[in-house]
């Protein structure tokens, strides 16, 4: 990456950890990391990652000079877990980032939502978000460079999404967001900033299944925002780099909201 006008947005020489990113806004994220400088980790619970995965760590090499590196872990493997991110600071002598992106989706109606489901949704979504950012934060601190957390949350968590009934989801999202408010407060003394980024509506293959499934939200949901259209992975390149640039080195507690205005509405 070429910052000599904008230095600032550079993350050359920084490690980078970013939990699922096998796929989908994980892996896109992770992507313009490299392209900023960054040496990034991928961590998700997948046996292998998509074939992309594999491009893009092969153009990282060769065009950015920096690597993109697999470990497979379940963020509720709290142990292993803590193992990895350890392991993975100390070959580097430092941890400078994380995006935590894991989670998981299930659209269940409030009235027969099982406590197992409402449990499983929480232990990765907030509990899961929860522990990898005390992993990371806790080598960030021994390392003594500060750093800085993006936690992925969503509109969801500030909205009930018409027609889309995900109470348990929504609900650990609405966590995600008071969680990292938290975060920032405690580890600011540490020069650790925290941030959130609340994505709307993003267009993945998932969401291209689900269209097939229920076409009817293929034209509903684009009118719910003040663009009128969904998102692209890609749209959010750009935030995750700012949120862990210096660009944004004034920033912490804060949401970023990137739904097309829908939360505003």
């Amino acid at each position: 990456m070429s910052s000599k006008s904008l230095p600032e947005f550079s993350l050359s020489g920084k490690v980078v950890l970013v939990s699922g990113a096998a796929r989908g806004l994980g892996l896109t994220q992770a992507e313009a990391l490299l392209e900023a400088g960054a040496t990034v980790y991928a961590l998700d619970r997948l046996p292998e990652p998509s074939p992309d995965f594999h491009t893009i760590a092969a153009r990282a090499e060769k065009d950015f000079g920096t690597q993109l590196q697999y470990r497979q872990i379940d963020v509720r493997e709290v142990e292993q877990l803590n193992k990895i991110v350890e392991d993975i600071a100390s070959k580097h002598g430092r941890l400078d980032g994380l995006i935590a992106a894991a989670g998981i989706q299930q659209e269940t109606s409030a009235l027969e939502y099982t406590a197992a489901d409402a449990n499983r949704m929480f232990e990765v979504n907030i509990t899961g978000v929860f522990m990898t950012s005390q992993a990371v934060a806790k080598q960030m601190i021994k390392y003594g460079n500060g750093g800085s957390i993006i936690l992925i949350a969503s509109m969801s968590g500030s909205v009930a999404n018409k027609g889309l009934i995900c109470p348990a989801y929504n609900a650990s999202k609405a966590g995600v967001i008071q969680l990292a408010r938290n975060l920032a407060m405690e580890w600011g003394q540490y020069n650790i900033r925290v941030n959130t980024i609340s994505p709307g509506y993003i267009v993945t293959a998932m969401v291209e299944e689900l269209f097939v499934k229920y076409p009817e939200r293929k034209e509903a949901w684009p009118k719910d925002n003040m663009l009128g259209r969904l998102s692209k992975p890609e749209e959010y390149r750009g935030a995750a780099v700012f949120l862990l640039s210096d660009a944004s080195s004034f920033m912490t507690g804060s949401d970023l909201k990137m739904d097309g205005g829908h939360s505003a509405w």
